[in-house]
């Protein structure tokens, strides 16, 4: 399997830089590393990834398609960070260890969330696509689970739903300028109808001239 398959396992709760942006003053984009700041675990978590690589496979250099297959295991079922963001901070890791040339090789991903509150960790498998294809299957369960629901982000709480309960200027307008007939259906400016049933009905008035 040498040079066509390779394991990775990096103890540890894994770290997302999704969200993390740091500029120089060219601009560039940077990682810092040793400023003290609480931002620097994002670069020391990729060293330790590319350490880690390394030194589980020594002798393996992959340079062709991938198909990979990741299995996080985080502490905690509720506070974890985004599974699919996780990827850019793991993959960077294992493209600066050696052991893949670019991350762009691999092709196909999946991905597995599972919780381990005594050892997590995420455990990478890479499979090269000239000796290995990629198959899988989604079944119906015989004895079906309960539900795992999941709330908005905090910063979308308040925003939900927010554009389906405005409703639209022109419908506004209407409501209030104008009224339906009772009889004919039709929509005709409130100056022109007639209020009827206390209130609750209107009448254009060519309707209205028709009753009497």
């Amino acid at each position: 399997m040498n040079n066509t398959y390779a394991k990775v396992i990096i103890k540890g709760s894994p770290i997302s830089k999704s969200n993390f942006k740091l500029f120089n003053t060219n601009g560039r984009a940077i990682l810092p590393y040793n400023s003290g700041k609480y931002h620097d675990r994002y670069a020391l978590y990729e060293e330790e990834i590319a350490y880690q690589c390394r030194s589980q496979n020594p002798s393996i250099f992959l340079t062709e398609s991938l198909i990979a297959v990741l299995k996080v295991y985080y502490k905690s079922i509720k506070r974890h960070p985004d599974t699919n963001n996780i990827t850019k901070s793991i993959f960077d890791g294992i493209e600066k260890s050696g052991l893949i040339v670019n991350d762009a090789q691999v092709t196909r991903l999946i991905i597995e969330e599972f919780y381990d509150a005594e050892n997590p960790r995420f455990e990478l498998e890479l499979f090269g696509e000239s000796i290995y294809a990629m198959k899988y299957s989604i079944v119906e369960r015989e004895e079906k689970n309960p539900p795992i629901n999941y709330d908005p982000p905090s910063n979308k709480k308040n925003t939900i739903g927010s554009k389906l309960n405005k409703p639209k200027s022109g419908i506004i307008k209407n409501s209030t300028s104008n009224s339906i007939c009772e009889i004919c259906g039709k929509v005709v400016p409130k100056d022109e109808c007639i209020s009827a049933n206390k209130g609750k009905a209107s009448l254009c008035k060519h309707c209205f001239k028709k009753l009497f």
